[in-house]
């Protein structure tokens, strides 16, 4: 699948959940609840990956975690939260920069519609809110 097919099963199954269980629950339990839909979906789903990289030679082994990797190309950065914040974005584009993909997403759960919370970028450049 490409990254635009990831990217809208991803949406989709958001979509989803936000509307059955709204903004109420930990962003752990909506990370559990997206993994399930984005595997009915035959999607390979890696939560909570380590990544390490290198610095100057330095290895900087577990520097973060991923909250998920979806089919090895988008980077699925999750929150439960009642605002968005920049900080988001920056975590994301960092993300991408360090693992080199090309892809990735913030869903915000908390908010009150999922179209206030979510964010995709592409090759550094973001899209506009839905």
């Amino acid at each position: 699948m490409t990254e635009n097919e990831i990217t809208g099963d991803i949406l989709d199954a958001s979509i989803k959940l936000h509307r059955r269980f709204g903004a109420g629950l930990l962003e752990s339990v909506y990370e559990t609840l997206l993994e399930i839909e984005l595997k009915k979906r035959g999607h390979k789903v890696e939560r909570q990956k380590s990544i390490s990289f290198e610095y100057e030679g330095v290895a900087i082994d577990n520097a973060f975690r991923l909250d998920m990797l979806v089919d090895d190309k988008v980077i699925v950065e999750l929150k439960s939260t009642e605002k968005m914040s920049p900080v988001f974005a920056k975590q994301l584009k960092t993300y991408l920069a360090i693992t080199n993909r090309q892809v990735g997403v913030v869903v915000n759960f908390g908010m009150s519609t999922l179209k206030e919370g979510y964010l995709r970028f592409v090759n550094n450049f973001s899209e506009p809110p839905l």
